[in-house]
């Protein structure tokens, strides 16, 4: 009898579980799409008002899966100050975001889910990174902003060094 019980609240919870989750409207669609690439086209093309808009005015970063530690709570502000302090130290970098799968749990919030791949290039070395990232959003005056993100890694090549490579020479940039 307990199992029974037990399959039951299971089924419950997983029911109750995908009854929150709603397709969103294609506009709502649209903008979520446009906020995941402001952040990963505006951080390629260091427009820091673009990523700087992408974010709710705290957001928390979770890229633990490659880094270790624990994940991060920022304001907006802090997230574009430590993202211009690196990545001007490449020489390029192209971050592309793809397979997106958005659910709606109310009219002012969503998940979002997308796969991606970071290629990060400074003299003839690279460093490419893929994984997935989550986003969670949160709609406020009509606008969607992303207040937390969390990568997954699930391989790289090339020299993850770089990383340091690049934070010394973006210092020397400033």
């Amino acid at each position: 009898m307990k199992a029974i019980a037990l399959a039951a609240a299971i089924a419950a919870t997983t029911c109750t579980s995908i009854a929150m989750a709603q397709t969103p409207t294609l506009e709502d669609r649209a903008a979520i799409i446009d906020v995941i690439t402001d952040i990963a086209a505006g951080a390629d093309r260091h427009q820091w008002d673009r990523v700087r808009a992408a974010f709710a005015d705290t957001v928390t970063l979770d890229y633990t899966s490659l880094w270790g530690g624990a994940p991060s709570t920022l304001s907006a502000e802090d997230v574009v100050e430590q993202w211009s302090g690196l990545l001007p130290g490449f020489d390029t970098t192209q971050h592309l975001v793809t397979n997106h799968a958005i659910s709606t749990t109310a009219a002012d919030a969503a998940v979002a889910e997308a796969d991606f791949q970071a290629a990060h290039r400074l003299g003839g070395e690279m460093w490419i990174l893929m994984g997935r990232y989550h986003y969670d959003l949160v709609k406020r005056d009509g606008s969607w902003r992303i207040t937390r993100l969390v990568m997954t890694w699930t391989h790289e090549s090339g020299d993850r060094g770089l990383v340091e490579k690049a934070v010394t020479r973006a210092s020397r940039l400033e």
